[in-house]
Order: structure tokens, then sequence, then C-alpha cells
């Protein structure tokens, strides 16, 4: 374990707006390879957001570190099915209640890289909506960068 003091990337995505591509890129390579290292563990986060995206220091270049392992889950512990995430970050198959595995951390990176070209969420929803309550309904809609 260790003490990170650069804040969210959600905070600094709220205070810059949009990512050049090539800031983008960068985060999302960091991302993806904790990801990985996660994967090859066995370990699925499955809640990966801006929010759960730490920087490890007050440096613009900081590096990124992965927090809140609490809906985290091991491969090997059963086929996973359960909802759970946050919404407009979770895959179709864990909306649909369908057995899924590491591909719902990689559905999250897209959206949250889609967020940092973008500057903002691409969709807003509470758990009293349709998607959740009619599960497999779900279609997304994106605008043109």
């Amino acid at each position: 374990m260790e003490l990170v003091t650069g804040g969210e990337l959600f905070d600094r995505i709220v205070a810059k707006g949009s990512y050049t591509e090539k800031d983008a890129s960068h985060l999302i390579r960091q991302v993806l390879h904790a990801v990985s290292f996660m994967h090859g563990n066995g370990v699925v986060h499955r809640d990966l957001k801006p929010e759960n995206l730490l920087y490890y220091n007050q440096d613009e270049d900081s590096k990124i570190m992965v927090s809140d392992f609490g809906l985290s889950k091991t491969e090997d512990s059963g086929v996973m099915a359960t909802a759970c995430g946050t919404p407009g970050y979770v895959a179709p198959e864990v909306l649909q209640q369908k057995p899924y595995g590491k591909a719902v951390d990689v559905w999250s990176i897209g959206v949250i890289a889609y967020i940092l070209l973008c500057g903002y969420v691409h969709i807003i929803c509470t758990f009293t909506e349709p998607i959740f309550l009619k599960p497999g309904t779900v279609m997304y809609s994106y605008d043109k960068i």
C-alpha cells in the first residue's frame, strides 16, 4: 500500500477539460499496463473510473495508480455475473447479468479514454432508469470527436 497525494484523475479532467490525444494516450497506456498486471494475476477490478485513478503526486506528469478494489474479484473465484460497478462505465454484459471476465475492465478503459478526449461524461444515469431495470436494452451513442 502506498500514500498517493496527487488527487483523482476526475478532478484533473474537471480542471483541464479535454486532453490532447498525446496526453490521453500516455495516461491510458499507464492504465492499460496496470490493468494488464492485475489481469495477469487473475484480478478483475470491475469499477474502473476516473475517481479510482489517482495521481502519485502533484506533478503534471505524475504516474497513475489504480485504487478502490472493493468490487474486484479474482477470476478463479467462480463465474462473474454480479451486476456491479458505476453507471456509465459498466460493460453491457454486466448490465445484462451475463457471465463476464476481464474484458469488462477494458470496456471501462474505453469509456475513460472517451472522457479524456471529449472532456465530459458520455452518459449520466441512475439505478431507476430503464437500462438498469431492463438489462439488455442498453443503446450506446457517442458524439463525433
